[in-house]
């Protein structure tokens, strides 16, 4: 899952960021409604995570770009702010729920995860390709009916190709969806290793991830 964190306030922003990434999410924290546009303009998010008060700006402004850019991405509000008026203020410009400072990380967590959940309840629950489903709820992988364990990151990638089945996904598109901007010195190398990691796992299905030279990859079935 790629989140996008806007936080001015140091200390939540890394206790946040830790946090999910110890998950294996990828976070991209920035500080600034300016910074937040630019993030939302170039990525694709499952999560924005989003603070009222901001140096430049106010998160409530913040949420109208984002219902623009991602008009289906969840939004959960952080605020310091106890007036009921703000709360009901960002649930009526587009937020999806709030949670009020100081907060438990477990809190956030749980938050989150229902956010998630819904988002996936307005889509098909199990994903068929194949021999392969894929059930994004557990998540869980399964290969002629057998589990197949993936890690974090290898699910990330299953699950951007799988999106995307029967079209070719650049590798800078699946870099986005394992990466943070943060982690840039990864390298996209890193993709043919994930890339290669997964279709070793799913040898023996007719599910297959083809690579186009210069284009990217590509999941198909084996016909």
């Amino acid at each position: 899952m790629r989140i996008l964190l806007v936080e001015d306030t140091r200390d939540v922003a890394e206790a946040v960021v830790e946090n999910f990434s110890r998950r294996g999410d990828a976070v991209d924290h920035v500080e600034r409604v300016a910074s937040a546009r630019a993030s939302l303009e170039n990525f694709d998010y499952d999560l924005v995570i989003l603070d009222i008060n901001l140096p430049d700006g106010s998160g409530f402004d913040l949420i109208d770009a984002v219902r623009q850019l991602r008009p289906s991405c969840p939004i959960l509000m952080l605020t310091a702010r106890h007036d009921v008026e703000d709360r009901i203020d960002a649930l009526d410009r587009g937020a999806d729920d709030y949670l009020m400072k100081p907060f438990d990380l477990r809190e956030l967590e749980a938050r989150t995860r229902a956010l998630i959940r819904r988002r996936q309840d307005e889509r098909p629950t199990v994903i068929e390709f194949g021999d392969l489903s894929f059930d994004p709820a557990g998540p869980e992988v399964r290969l002629k009916g057998e589990v197949v364990v993936l890690s974090r990151r290898e699910l990330a990638l299953l699950q951007a190709l799988l999106a995307n089945r029967g079209r070719v996904m650049p590798k800078e598109r699946l870099f986005e969806k394992l990466y943070t901007f943060d982690e840039a010195e990864v390298g996209m190398n890193a993709i043919e290793l994930y890339v290669a990691r997964v279709r070793k796992k799913l040898e023996g299905g007719n599910v297959v991830i083809r690579t186009l030279r210069n284009l990217g990859y590509q999941m198909t079935l084996d016909e």
